[in-house]
């Protein structure tokens, strides 16, 4: 049974109901942030997805509620003032900083793979002063990887907050990655089998294959689909073992969670903090760096002895249960 699955009675009864939508600005319960931080770690570098568990347990606590949130005074309370441009403004509203703690509170997640991942960040950091060509040679992939995420999830912004941050979306997210999963692990057993199988190394890794990697990444703007699943989807159909693709899957990673982070801090942080509170954020941080480590350090020996398949069942069960939900709790 998966970490999540465990957890989430336990800590929902820790976490207070949310408050109703259009009232005052509430600092997020330490049962809430507890329970985000460990749906974040847990899930962020599974292949199940984070952003589409973190979407259902906004959706369970309260906190997905697009109603303009009131100051004292009975005033909208905004995250970007009326303009010429904008008459309506941009109101603060309780999804808004929701969606904005679920990004920033990958800190965490960025933290435990940088303790996890030292050695291969210090290797690349010496590439750049050319004392290690093979940690250039990672450094490089890597930010080819990138780009093409970076450039797709700027372009489509927009459209992919305002359509894809939905239940709905999120189960047919999982049901599409959970077919490309078995897909890939039946990819793989044929390609494997009856020989000796031509492997790929991160050391071997050419900069079109990276490039391959993170075309795939951009599936993964859609929430429910995961980000781990599609690059280590991606690291199989290079001929990357299946230790190796997780590993190149966390190392781009951290780059791709730190520039969205970042971008997310920058533009929606001080809306965040007004609604939530700062402590709660940093309990939400700990708590995802902590449970990160542990799933981290879990997928790389699974995925060696197991493979995908499990994880694509568990995608299935999920997205079943939650169809099942949404038709029974529908008006």
């Amino acid at each position: 049974m998966s970490p999540f699955r465990l957890l989430l009675p336990a800590l929902l009864a820790l976490a207070p109901p949310a408050a109703a939508a259009g009232g005052e600005p509430r600092t997020l319960g330490a049962g809430d942030a507890l329970l985000l931080g460990v749906v974040e770690g847990v899930t962020e570098y599974l292949p199940v997805s984070s952003t589409g568990h973190l979407i259902i347990t906004n959706n369970l606590l309260g906190l997905d509620s697009g109603e303009p949130l009131t100051g004292a005074d009975g005033g909208v309370l905004y995250l970007k003032p009326p303009s010429p441009r904008r008459p309506g403004g941009a109101p603060l509203t309780r999804k808004l900083a929701a969606d904005t703690f679920a990004v920033v509170i990958q800190f965490g997640a960025i933290a435990a793979v940088a303790f996890l991942y030292w050695r291969r960040l210090v290797s690349m950091a010496r590439g750049l002063f050319g004392r290690d060509p093979e940690g250039l040679r990672l450094l490089g992939n890597l930010l080819v990887a990138f780009a093409p995420a970076a450039v797709f999830g700027l372009l489509a912004k927009d459209f992919i907050e305002e359509r894809l941050f939905s239940v709905p979306a999120v189960i047919a997210a999982l049901v599409a990655g959970a077919a490309a999963m078995l897909w890939a692990e039946r990819w793989r057993a044929k390609k494997t089998a009856g020989r000796t199988p031509r492997v790929t190394t991160l050391g071997t890794l050419a900069p079109k294959q990276a490039l391959g990697i993170g075309l795939l990444q951009c599936a993964a703007l859609w929430p429910g689909m995961s980000r781990s699943m599609t690059t280590i989807v991606g690291g199989y159909l290079v001929r990357l073992e299946p230790r190796e693709a997780a590993e190149f899957s966390f190392l781009l990673g951290l780059v791709t969670l730190t520039a969205a982070t970042a971008y997310k801090t920058l533009e929606s942080g001080g809306a965040m903090l007004r609604v939530f509170g700062l402590a709660e954020i940093l309990l939400g941080c700990a708590a995802a760096a902590v449970t990160a480590a542990l799933a981290v350090r879990f997928l790389v020996g699974y995925l060696a002895r197991r493979g995908l398949a499990a994880f694509a069942i568990y995608r299935l069960l999920l997205a079943a249960a939650l169809a099942a939900w949404l038709f029974w709790t529908r008006p």
